[in-house]
């Protein structure tokens, strides 16, 4: 059964080499997370979430102090996709395309689409995953970062949102929409002048930004960085005080929907633009990211829900998990495979890392290809994750 496989791992390998070079920078970003990779489709595993340190004075006394208690915080990571894309050829078909000299080629681009898209589907969850759990969001809707020459306050004020949160200060990232690059590579003297940037690195003769670093972030880029639409919201207000450090907020008055990842302001508070992690449809209580309310809001406070906008995130890599395994096959007591597959072969993409399931299904007069992968994400520590509005 390994010469099933063995004859197409050429050709595998090479479209891989054709796809995993996509501007996928959330795969590159994010951390991976190996325990939760052995759990089933939907079967939450859970991550404890230590609670703040309780700080005392140091008064001499004949017994140590009655405390030290905390209640743990939690969230939960599970893989809730089990994707395959499929190839299929019949012997006539094969025959054919033999005949005119482009079976092989035809069949690696093939599986350079398979890979392709189950790979841009891992970086859209990552997307949504990272701009909707935020804590805070730096910069205008409608206004593309980097837009004035010379001018790194965008990167800067992201960066603020991160250190204030008490983020780490190194393996920090940022991944960037197509538009936000754009004016990195045209209207940034500072980052493709090497007398300024102080490196004739691979931005300035290639383009490229994944070996670069700006404001303290590694910089990546993602075709899944896309507007979101903001939510129909209007007229809510705030239903009691909300204290700082508060993440709960009651509305009520108002109609309409506060989606998670929406950029909200109080009218007590119009100086931080917090991102909405559990929204509503009617009046009810949303979610704003950790570590909640920077200063009190009274009651009666006026919501304001921002435009439409483009989410580029910046965020520590250990805030965003990704979880990617083979799909599992059904087994007998002994072990081994009892579906219909004749052959299956991991294959690692060399550039993400992320393996992948070949397998062989044989049929009447044809066979199927399938190339598959299960994964999950979750954002397992908002106040390290941070929004940088386009």
């Amino acid at each position: 059964m390994a010469n099933v496989l063995t004859p197409l791992i050429p050709g595998i390998y090479q479209a891989l080499n054709l796809v995993s070079r996509e501007i996928t920078g959330y795969t590159a970003a994010v951390a991976r997370n190996a325990a939760a990779a052995r759990a089933a489709m939907n079967q939450p595993i859970i991550v404890p979430i230590a609670p703040p340190a309780t700080i005392i004075d140091n008064t001499p006394g004949v017994t140590s102090p009655d405390a030290g208690d905390g209640t743990a915080d939690s969230t939960t990571i599970m893989i809730t996709k089990s994707r395959s894309a499929l190839v299929r050829w019949n012997g006539e078909e094969q025959l054919a395309m033999e005949n005119a000299g482009n079976y092989d080629g035809y069949v690696e681009q093939q599986f350079a689409e398979a890979f392709r898209g189950i790979i841009n589907e891992v970086e859209a969850d990552l997307f949504a995953c990272a701009y909707k759990a935020a804590s805070r969001a730096y910069g205008t809707a409608g206004t593309t970062p980097f837009g004035v020459s010379g001018d790194l306050s965008d990167s800067a004020g992201l960066r603020r949102i991160l250190t204030d949160n008490g983020a780490p200060q190194t393996d920090l990232h940022v991944v960037l929409g197509g538009a936000e690059v754009m004016n990195l590579r045209g209207k940034q003297g500072i980052m493709i002048k090497a007398n300024e940037n102080g490196d004739d690195g691979e931005f300035r003769r290639t383009g490229a930004i994944s070996t670069e670093r700006l404001s303290g972030f590694w910089l990546h880029e993602s075709i899944a960085v896309q507007p979101v639409t903001k939510g129909t919201g209007s007229g809510y207000v705030t239903s009691g005080t909300t204290a700082k450090g508060v993440k709960d907020v009651a509305l009520v008055t108002g109609t309409g929907t506060v989606l998670p990842g929406d950029i909200v302001t109080f009218a007590a508070d119009s100086a931080n633009k917090y991102v909405v992690n559990k929204g509503v449809s009617a009046p009810g209580t949303i979610t704003i990211g950790d570590p909640g309310a920077r200063t009190p809001v009274p009651s009666g406070n006026a919501l304001a829900v921002g435009n439409t906008y483009t989410p580029n995130v910046g965020f520590h890599r250990s805030a965003i998990q990704l979880v990617t395994r083979m799909p599992k096959h059904p087994t007998d007591a002994s072990g081994k495979p009892t579906d219909q597959a004749i052959a299956v072969r991991p294959v690692t993409d060399p550039v993400t890392g992320i393996t992948f399931e070949i397998a062989v299904y044989p049929q009447y007069r044809q066979v199927q290809y399938q190339v598959g992968l299960a994964w999950g994400c979750a954002a397992i520590k908002p106040r390290h994750i941070a929004t940088l509005i386009g």
